[in-house]
């Protein structure tokens, strides 16, 4: 007689539900159940109180100041994948309260001590070492041949006529290294506007939720007239429509994600420059994605080339089973 199958994996996708940080989880997440039978269920976190702001060391995770909007309780699951600071406190003490049951994954740097971890998955930028780390370039994210083309179809009769090249242009706002002040943030309009007009194309520019209003509005006034479309966060969002469809994709350099996004499509990619002082870990990034023949400092011309798509997220998925299977 024949071994009966196993049951799909049970595996819970944890963030705080920002989109940047879920699409890590929810990435990874779908990588794994792409080699092998799983059920996903996402799971977005917060703490009431105030005590999401504590160390997360003293942050005690007690059932009464965690916000959730599905239980955070047994039966646990087969793995736990969980993205950003938020889920920390949570994920140092999943072990312990699935008798360590559950395979518990952290992506990111966790910022302290990894022996909670069974795996950790940052970005090769942090430069984070150990028994339990695999690295990758960038960040783990939802993009595979298959969702792009799916997006593209979706996309297809809106984007489908704009003349060619079609220019993608992701842009990111503030943080701590990093900004986008108006007068900046028309600069480089400018100089789009001047590239996109050049080679006779079109314009397809989204904002993230960094993205300053005056920044916005001077990057708006620019380039309303180029053919094409802007996103005014209103109605389905054309991201992944947008880098499916575009010829070219420009995005700013104080985004992980934007960057490895665009990657996934081995579309040229052009790095926009932010204001502010930046640090070492974005330029070690850019600089392996240069290396890799992803991405080139944005001159003001659109340049083409090509090179394998990024595929992190499912070689870190085939390590997490990997590593799954030896512990059992």
């Amino acid at each position: 007689m024949g071994t009966a199958p196993r049951p799909p994996l049970t595996i819970w996708a944890v963030s705080d539900g920002r989109a940047g940080i879920e699409a890590q989880a929810v990435g990874l997440a779908q990588a794994v159940a792409r080699q092998r039978p799983a059920e996903i269920d996402v799971k977005r976190i917060g703490w009431r109180w105030g005590i999401g702001r504590l160390p997360t060391a003293l942050n005690p995770a007690l059932t009464p100041t965690l916000r959730s909007d599905s239980p955070i309780a047994p039966p646990w699951p087969d793995i736990w994948i969980a993205a950003g600071r938020a889920t920390l406190p949570l994920s140092r003490r999943v072990h312990g309260r699935s008798a360590k049951r559950t395979f518990v994954v952290q992506t990111q740097d966790p910022r302290g001590p990894l022996g909670a971890f069974d795996l950790v998955i940052p970005p090769e930028h942090d430069e984070i070492a150990g028994p339990n780390v695999f690295a990758i370039l960038g960040a783990p994210n939802r993009l595979t041949p298959t969702t792009l083309a799916a997006a593209g179809d979706v996309w297809a009769a809106r984007l489908g006529p704009l003349p060619r090249p079609r220019v993608a242009v992701i842009v990111g706002g503030r943080s701590k290294a990093f900004d986008l002040p108006e007068a900046h943030a028309a600069q480089l309009a400018r100089r789009i506007r001047t590239a996109v007009e050049t080679a006779g194309g079109s314009l397809l520019l989204s904002f993230t939720r960094r993205t300053p209003e005056p920044a916005r509005a001077a990057m708006r006034a620019s380039l309303a007239d180029l053919p094409g479309l802007i996103w005014d966060d209103r109605g389905e969002n054309p991201y992944f429509g947008f880098l499916a469809l575009a010829d070219a994709i420009l995005v700013t350099e104080d985004s992980t994600n934007l960057a490895t996004d665009a990657a996934a499509t081995g579309k040229p990619v052009h790095v926009l420059p932010m204001a502010g002082r930046g640090n070492p870990k974005f330029r070690r990034f850019h600089a392996a994605l240069a290396a890799r023949g992803v991405s080139r400092p944005f001159d003001g011309t659109l340049e083409t080339w090509a090179y394998a798509p990024l595929a992190e997220t499912d070689r870190a998925a085939a390590e997490l089973l990997r590593r799954f299977d030896a512990r059992e």
